[in-house]
């Protein structure tokens, strides 16, 4: 068993977190993550009310300690979604991609409403707004994550943010986890606990398409992209500075790099991308994922995940001091 503030603070057995991504994981997922121990999240990402009546619904029927992942800036959007994810009383809320006012407000009405509080930064800036706002725990998520990122890595990024913290609030490792090894290196960077991503997409419980979990067992790190192209086809106005890295296909092929022309496009385009995605043409639809790909060669259930990074993780720290040779006084 493996103790950290995460696990005390959240009273969770295992200081494993299940990433909420957007339309892949959803109350299932979520409720066997949490089920085995560690933190399930549902992903309303864009704020769907029929997603989150029935996915929240689902996790929040299977108990323990689960939560919600919120983009913040498309919540603001969106009336009365905030309001309807607040109505299902998640133990936790996650929140993602806002600036400062944001951070601030979301913050505080989730504190409000009883919830731990995860704020996910992709700097020490971030990491300082966050703190400042009364998060209960940071998410520090490095570049080689799947899906949207900034461009610092985890390994330098994680001690960084845990430098900014003071140890005034847990900090989660995200970007490049997929198995015990990451558990045990994260730990080793001053963190406290680990969210992945891929690795529990690619699981039976998962929402991803049969075809989606097909190019995550085969595909490569080699093979991923980061992207906006994705993102302008659907008219999501993400910051800038955020790529997306997807397994790349004919369409990232395509138009990588052509924003502009992608957007002026976009009304002939998008009904066409919008069907090809509906029959799950992986030729055509984002397959987000990141640069564990190497690492997975199997579609697992999730607890099988959650057990076995955290056994993998607890050998690795046991025979570690042994294997390297290092002696105590």
């Amino acid at each position: 068993m493996i103790s950290t503030k995460l696990t005390e603070l959240l009273g969770i057995d295992h200081p494993v977190v299940c990433a909420p991504m957007g339309s892949v994981s959803g109350g299932r997922l979520a409720g066997a993550v949490t089920a085995a121990g560690g933190l399930g999240l549902v992903g309303v990402s864009y704020g769907d009310a029929a997603f989150i009546d029935e996915h929240v619904a689902q996790a929040a029927e299977v108990g323990g300690v689960w939560g919600v992942g919120c983009v913040m800036f498309t919540f603001d959007d969106r009336p009365g979604l905030w309001d309807k994810v607040l109505g299902y009383a998640p133990p936790v809320i996650a929140l993602s991609f806002g600036d400062a006012a944001q951070v601030n407000r979301y913050v505080a009405a989730a504190a409000d409403a009883g919830s731990h509080v995860i704020v996910q930064v992709h700097d020490p800036e971030q990491a300082a707004v966050a703190v400042q706002a009364g998060a209960s725990v940071l998410v520090a998520q490095g570049a080689e994550a799947g899906g949207h990122h900034k461009t610092q890595a985890t390994l330098p990024l994680v001690p960084a943010v845990v430098e900014i913290t003071q140890g005034a609030v847990p900090v989660v490792a995200a970007g490049g986890i997929a198995d015990g090894r990451g558990l045990a290196a994260a730990l080793a960077l001053g963190a406290d606990g680990v969210m992945m991503g891929t690795r529990f997409a690619a699981t039976e419980e998962s929402l991803a398409t049969a075809g989606f979990k097909s190019h995550l067992v085969s595909a490569h790190t080699a093979d991923t992209v980061d992207t906006r192209s994705f993102d302008v086809l659907r008219g999501i106005p993400w910051d800038e500075v955020y790529r997306a890295r997807s397994v790349s296909n004919d369409f990232t092929r395509t138009w990588t790099g052509r924003d502009a022309e992608l957007a002026a496009l976009r009304a002939t385009l998008e009904p066409e991308w919008t069907a090809a995605v509906a029959r799950d043409d992986t030729t055509q639809r984002a397959m987000f994922a990141g640069e564990v790909l190497d690492l997975i060669q199997d579609i697992r259930p999730a607890a099988e995940v959650v057990g076995g990074v955290v056994a993998d993780a607890e050998d690795i720290l046991t025979g570690l001091a042994r294997r390297i040779g290092v002696r105590t006084a």
